[in-house]
């Protein structure tokens, strides 16, 4: 039978190494502004502002359902 390793106690264990990651400026705005031009971004727009309608409508419900306590 296989034996584990001891584990290290978590003082000695060295932080993760981070990378970084560079992106070019105008690249990205590029990007954005294609995709403003596609009607996907568009529709997920008109989604958004009709899922909000949505919530708003059952809080306005909501709100007039709860009984006054006296």
């Amino acid at each position: 039978m296989a034996k584990n390793p001891p584990v290290p106690p978590p003082d000695s264990v060295p932080p993760p190494v981070v990378g970084e990651v560079r992106y070019s400026l105008p690249e990205l705005l590029r990007e954005i502004e294609v995709e403003r031009r596609e009607s996907s971004f568009a529709m997920e727009t008109i989604e958004q502002v009709e899922i909000q309608k949505m919530f708003a409508n059952r809080r306005h419900h909501a709100r007039g359902k709860k009984p006054a306590v006296h």
